[in-house]
């Protein structure tokens, strides 16, 4: 499978823009990790994009909702194993797939992260990722109410595993998300 194969699987499954900008969004930090770690960026990038291709018409996270039903659905497309594991891998709660290799570590790093990032640009002025510096995720990250759904936890502990302090991970995903602003939806807007 192809990104473009992907997309058009992502397009067929999901038509909500926030849950398709979110895809993109994980798609460019998983991008952005592999040139880092040194690995294939199509491959990590296609983990990014179709991680949440079935939430939208499967909401219940359950074993009979997402992702185990994406799985189903990406098996029966031919998609590579390596990505239906590392989607799995990303609810391991449900699906019982522990991440383990680095590509399936770093999808439980940046996908929450790239939630939380999305709604700091929202409360700037401009609502431009382009805006946002750690510093200021930094100081959201502290406030218990905002973006209270977020396992701030969950994310330290995923940055971890992957052998990188804090705020050098949120880095590497805000100049991803940043590279892809217009993309994401969060360029500056003009008046």
């Amino acid at each position: 499978m192809d990104r473009a194969e992907a997309w058009q699987l992502v397009t067929e499954y999901t038509t909500q823009p926030h849950l398709l900008r979110h895809m993109l969004a994980v798609e460019a930090a998983m991008r952005a990790y592999a040139e880092r770690f040194g690995e294939d960026p199509d491959l990590w990038g296609l983990v990014g994009l179709l991680h949440d291709f079935d939430y939208e018409r499967y909401p219940d996270i359950s074993v009979e909702g997402h992702p185990v039903v994406g799985a189903k659905i990406l098996r029966e497309r031919g998609c590579p194993e390596e990505v239906v594991r590392a989607i799995l891998a990303h609810a391991e709660d449900i699906t019982g797939v522990k991440p383990e290799s680095l590509m399936e570590r770093t999808l439980v790093a940046v996908d929450e992260l790239t939630g939380f990032l999305v709604a700091v640009a929202l409360v700037r002025p401009t609502k431009s990722i382009l805006d946002v510096e750690v510093k200021s995720v930094r100081k959201k990250w502290k406030v218990k109410e905002f973006a209270a759904a977020v396992n701030r936890q969950q994310i330290e502990e995923a940055a971890e595993a992957i052998g990188m302090p804090l705020d050098e991970h949120i880095q590497v995903v805000l100049d991803a998300m940043k590279a892809n602003a217009e993309a994401l939806g969060l360029e500056r807007k003009v008046a």
